[in-house]
């Protein structure tokens, strides 16, 4: 018995039981503040503040990058030939005035760490009790609720293996090879892939998986999304095993068509496994609630 794969589909299936119980829980507990508390006012308008920060790393390639995003904010990552990692992010903050923005500055941003071979991406902030009780004292509760968001835009060597949690917020990457492994809260999520090691999951979004090469450089990818839409466009002739599952509600859609049944049970609305070609590397699909669709890249496009 696989054990493995039973213990994956249980986790998924409290994922899902979670999501679908979140908005239940927000509306008791917001009914209970309001009767016990009455919570502070909101200015009416809130000044907003953005500033961007880049910062370099040498990191050779082979090396790791690790990406903690913030809780709201994009995380955008690109491979190129360089043997260097460089960052640009842009922090937006807002405050009722100037005196606001300064405190959330101070302590709304990212640290940039590294050494001989792995570079270190990590976002500091108000959502961060642990940061905030060794940074800061005294610092106004009232600024803690206030929204801020870091959008990140990454260039790092193309082979690299890299480590990213995400929050509320797009993720794209394209043009690396490695051992990558990803984890988000909410949000788009566009992974242009030709090769390496691939481990995703995604709590509740549309995630598209679009691999240009017929040929896969390394040994697949292993994706799960909660709750949303899993989309995998594929160029005519990639070879491949895949296996796809829909855990509580939805479909798989082939729309590919030159898949085959590669065992039982075969391609069926909720269950795939399939073959493209000669078969070769092995890609996991897993959605809890929602649709797996696999399409052929028309030529041309990418």
């Amino acid at each position: 018995m696989n054990y493995k794969g039973l213990a994956s589909k249980a986790w998924l299936v409290l994922v899902i039981s979670v999501l679908l119980a979140l908005p239940e829980v927000f509306v008791t507990r917001g009914r209970s503040a309001q009767k016990s508390k009455t919570p502070p006012p909101v200015p009416e308008t809130l000044l907003k503040r953005t500033t961007t920060r880049r910062e370099s790393q040498r990191l050779g390639y082979g090396g790791t990058v690790t990406i903690v995003g913030a809780p709201a904010g994009s995380i955008t990552i690109e491979g190129w030939p360089r043997s260097e990692v460089e960052v640009v992010a842009d922090i937006e903050l807002k405050g009722a005035n100037e005196d606001d923005l300064n405190r959330l500055a101070a302590v709304n941003n990212f640290l940039f760490d590294s050494d001989s071979n792995h570079v270190s991406i990590l976002t500091t902030g108000v959502h961060d009790k642990a940061f905030m009780r060794r940074s800061t004292k005294n610092f106004p509760k009232n600024l803690l609720s206030l929204p801020w968001k870091i959008d990140y835009r990454i260039r790092l060597p193309a082979v690299t293996d890299l480590e990213i949690n995400g929050g509320r917020g797009a993720i794209k990457l394209s043009g690396v090879e490695g051992a990558i492994r990803l984890s988000s809260v909410e949000g788009e999520t566009n992974l242009v892939l030709t090769g390496g090691v691939v481990s995703a999951t995604v709590a509740a979004g549309n995630v598209v998986v679009n691999v240009p090469a017929r040929s896969w450089r390394g040994t697949g990818a292993d994706i799960r999304v909660a709750a949303g839409t899993l989309t995998l466009e594929l160029p005519p002739g990639f070879n491949g095993d895949i296996d796809a599952d829909i855990l509580k509600a939805g479909r798989i859609e082939d729309n590919y068509g030159s898949l085959e049944s590669r065992e039982r049970p075969g391609l069926t609305q909720t269950v795939m496994r399939a073959r493209a070609g000669v078969g070769g590397p092995f890609f996991k699909f897993t959605v809890g609630v929602g649709t797996v669709s696999i399409r052929k890249i028309e030529p041309g496009k990418k």
